[in-house]
């Protein structure tokens, strides 16, 4: 069996019999020892106790004059996130538990950092055993965001941070009889290549074609399916969809706040116009394995999935609202 995104550090963490992730010292360990953590040589003697304190024990519980101590202003932000964050963790009997309290409640006070990391591990968990490429890297949209590269009649996503970080004019191995003068190369995920996935997963190098009725939207309906099975327990049927005609909107998730203003609109009986029809990336039909789940608000018909970009082009997956936002009776976390 393949292993893949080593970095998340799902291996650090133990599972329970229901399978949900559960918290481990040396997860937590893992954490107090990135670089942002680390005391430089000028930090105070409160820092540096403390840093030494929780390597040792990760649990110790931490009192808010203790960060409030440490002279560097920088130091004390970083200390009062991932305090918050380990606190969060250790509060629930699972990580999958701990996500769904904090994406359910009024507000969400943790950074996007912490959050995509977190996605990151129990994506892992819910998609063990995957063999398929393609799915693993349409669910990097999860907690990765893209940027679309198009190239004729080709609607290609590239992570954000690896494009942005060298060029802003990607060459892609794809593109490369353009003659194109730019170190940045990206390999397109194909059948010829997937089996490189295994070894590139921790470096999010490899670009995905969400083209419309193409194996990569496919693909992420498979991640989706098996991020709502995993965390609600439900059983779902999601389709990709070529295009939304004569559709009832009873019912409708925007993956993303573009996609959600956009869907919006369409609720409201608005007609789009092209530069914001544009802007829609793929559509999705969900229905459920047990209609007796449905809320009597939402009927019989099948709720939609929208996926948009920005107006820079960008998309920014909001994997919690396939959580929060379908028109089901009960929400059952793993546990």
């Amino acid at each position: 069996m393949n292993d893949f995104w080593i970095a998340c550090g799902h291996h650090l963490l133990d599972r329970n019999a229901s399978g949900g992730l559960v918290v481990t010292d040396e997860y937590l360990k893992a954490y107090f020892a990135r670089p942002e953590l680390m005391p430089p040589d000028d930090a105070c003697a409160v820092e540096r106790r403390l840093h030494r304190q929780l390597l040792a024990d990760p649990r110790r519980p931490v009192e808010g004059n203790e960060v409030a101590a440490i002279v560097d202003a920088d130091a004390r932000e970083n200390w009062q996130f991932v305090l918050a964050f380990r606190d969060l963790l250790l509060r629930y009997p699972t990580l999958e538990a701990a996500y769904l309290a904090t994406v359910r409640s009024a507000s969400v006070n943790l950074p996007p950092l912490f959050m995509n990391q977190l996605v990151h591990v129990i994506l892992r968990n819910a998609l063990d055993r995957c063999e398929d490429p393609f799915q693993l890297r349409a669910a990097e949209l999860f907690f990765r965001p893209q940027r679309i590269l198009s190239h004729e009649h080709l609607l290609l996503l590239g992570d954000d941070e690896i494009l942005g970080g060298r060029s802003s004019t990607p060459v892609l191995s794809l593109m490369s009889m353009l003659g194109a003068a730019d170190d940045t190369e990206l390999d397109v995920l194909s059948e010829e290549n997937a089996g490189s996935y295994w070894q590139r997963s921790d470096q999010f190098d490899m670009a995905l074609d969400l083209t419309g009725g193409g194996r990569g939207q496919a693909a992420l309906a498979g991640a989706m399916r098996r991020w709502i099975s995993h965390l609600l327990g439900i059983d779902v049927v999601i389709e990709p969809l070529t295009e939304l005609r004569d559709a009832e909107l009873t019912w409708y998730v925007g993956l993303d706040a573009e996609a959600t203003r956009i869907g919006d609109r369409l609720w409201q009986g608005e007609s789009l116009d092209e530069r914001s029809a544009g802007r829609v990336l793929a559509l999705f039909r969900l229905s459920f394995a047990d209609p007796g789940l449905i809320v009597e608000a939402a009927g019989r018909a099948p709720a939609y999935l929208i996926l948009a970009m920005t107006s820079d082009r960008g998309i920014r997956m909001k994997p919690q609202n396939l959580l929060t936002g379908l028109p089901i009776k009960h929400l059952e976390a793993v546990t």
